[in-house]
């Protein structure tokens, strides 16, 4: 007679530890991951401001609006001056040359604030010059005044960075704002649309389309 063998209820349980652990161990890799994500393109909304005001405090003019860009820089790139009227004109995602919102990453890498390539294109289309955020989407700024992206913010300048999930822009309202992303210095918008800035419930219920996120200063 052949002896049937198999596994002993102890054999089978550390067995299903071990699975519990290594689901475990990838579940708390993911969120560190996650946690890191956001993170990341928290401090991409925070280095701005540090641009901003580093540029100001330096050359007493707003980059990318800076009527004396080219004296005050020095740089292999062609500098383009602004018009020198305090306010940083074009769309935050303009890939418009002559914008200043586009010509605002130039005036700060060659003043040593950011880093990146210093030659703005020529044409629309993917480019190195343009900055991106943790999951390739455009972050930009522009000022407040000419902003249409979400309706009803204030402040001076508003920076935006778009192609971000749900659940990763409600991290953000939170890291930086007030957790809502109709209200407050921060909003989230399909990435796409204009508008009003979408409430929790709205973002918690398409968790899975990428948003615009905009913050004023």
């Amino acid at each position: 007679m052949n002896k049937q063998t198999g596994f002993t209820l102890i054999e089978l349980a550390i067995v299903l530890v071990i699975i519990g652990l290594l689901l475990g161990g990838v579940l708390r890799g993911q969120e560190l991951i996650n946690s890191a994500k956001v993170k990341n393109m928290a401090r991409d909304f925070q280095n701005v401001q540090v641009y901003i005001y580093g540029y100001q405090d330096k050359y007493k003019a707003l980059p990318g609006d800076d009527a004396n860009a080219a004296t005050h820089l020095a740089g292999a790139a062609t500098i383009t001056n602004g018009n020198g009227n305090g306010v940083i004109e074009g769309a935050w995602n303009s890939t418009t040359p002559s914008d200043e919102s586009v010509n605002f990453w130039q005036h700060v890498r060659l003043a040593g604030l950011a880093p990146g390539t210093t030659v703005v294109p020529t044409a629309a289309g993917a480019n190195p010059y343009y900055p991106t955020n943790a999951d390739g989407g455009r972050v930009g700024v522009q000022s407040v005044s000419t902003f249409t992206t979400i309706t009803g913010m204030t402040g001076a300048y508003v920076i935006c960075s778009d192609g971000i999930l749900g659940k990763f822009a409600l991290q953000l309202d939170t890291t930086l704002d007030d957790g809502d992303p109709s209200t407050g210095s921060v909003r989230a918008i399909t990435t796409g649309t204009s508008g009003a800035g979408m409430n929790t419930a709205a973002v918690n219920a398409a968790i899975n389309a990428t948003y615009t996120v905009c913050m004023t200063i």
